[in-house]
């Protein structure tokens, strides 16, 4: 590149900040990988074109805001008008690297959506005596395509479950109401560039648990986020919480992930599981009860897993993302 102070601004030197390899293009636009937002992409100058002081200034206000959504300082510049002489602006490389760096940071949070087809409860009573009982919740996240989960996840989208029961009526309903209460919600970032992303100022690090508090945990997948799951590939464990309550410790309520072969649906696989007990006076059997209706408003007394989903924000990006939809079964 001829790009200096005492120097013409070339083709080239418009072309590296924008769609050459390395250039704002790959975060700004389609992208690859965990690199795209699905933005307009800039368009190249041809060799020895003149650049205009209109795609100079799309350069600067688009770097600009890529600097707002990721919360990134970056040196202060103005746009040049139509008519004006293009001036060299310092730094450009420099932020554009920064914001490259950045890129899965968002400053601000995007709607929250908890609406699914199907069903997230049991309603009726699950066990019998002192046996063992599994209750399976299966959630299906899918995209509207793979470029679109793409931009969901790297543009700062977050998917989230989380638990509940209060039916009451046999001796270990209580016990399974807090164990329940206590998993708090998870969150599936991406794991854009290989490590926690920052969204409206909470680190998100791939799998991340928050307000949840007691029981004994397990497993908690903390560096692995939507990147870091293998299209087509087996499930993953995110998630374990075991009951730290004697004399029911051998439950637990646990998570897996799973990625279809094209990239476009997400498997959440939660299973509450209750092993045989012994001892006088002692059942598992656990009662059902109301169902939680869909959108999410207030949860019903049965036992109850929703996932839902916060879209990335459009306070800086245009939603080239979609609405993803969530589809719930319960076994």
């Amino acid at each position: 590149m001829t790009y200096s102070v005492t120097g013409l601004i070339q083709a080239s030197d418009y072309n590296g900040f924008t769609t050459n390899s390395g250039g704002l293009n790959d975060i700004w636009s389609t992208g690859s990988g965990d690199k795209g937002w699905g933005q307009t992409a800039f368009t190249s100058v041809a060799a020895g074109g003149t650049v205009t002081a209109t795609q100079w200034a799309t350069l600067v206000n688009n770097l600009a805001t890529a600097g707002s959504q990721t919360n990134t300082t970056l040196t202060s510049r103005t746009a040049p008008s139509a008519g004006q002489t293009i001036t060299i602006l310092a730094n450009v490389a420099t932020d554009i690297t920064s914001v490259t760096t950045n890129r899965g940071n968002a400053a601000v949070a995007g709607a929250f959506q908890a609406a699914w087809t199907g069903s997230v409860s049991k309603t009726t009573a699950t066990g019998s005596g002192q046996s063992t009982w599994t209750i399976t919740f299966t959630h299906t996240v899918t995209f509207p395509s793979a470029d679109q989960a793409r931009y969901f996840w790297n543009a700062g989208g977050l998917v989230f479950w989380t638990t509940n029961k209060s039916s009451t009526g046999t001796d270990i309903d209580p016990d399974w109401n807090t164990f329940a209460g206590q998993v708090g919600t998870i969150y599936l970032s991406g794991r854009v560039n290989g490590a926690a992303q920052t969204i409206a100022g909470t680190s998100y690090t791939g799998t991340t648990r928050l307000n949840g508090t007691g029981g004994t945990q397990t497993t908690l997948a903390t560096t692995t986020g939507w990147y870091s799951l293998t299209a087509g590939g087996a499930a993953t464990t995110l998630f374990q919480l075991n009951n730290a309550t004697s004399p029911y410790t051998g439950a637990y309520i646990k998570t897996t992930a799973a990625v279809n072969a094209g990239s476009t649906v997400l498997t959440l696989v939660t299973t509450w599981v209750q092993p045989a007990v012994s001892g006088a006076g002692t059942t598992c059997n656990i009662t059902g009860g109301t169902s939680t209706g869909s959108p999410l408003n207030l949860f019903g007394s049965a036992p109850a897993t929703v996932c839902g989903f916060n879209l990335p924000s459009t306070t800086y990006l245009t939603a080239s993302w979609g609405t993803p939809t969530v589809a719930a079964s319960v076994a």
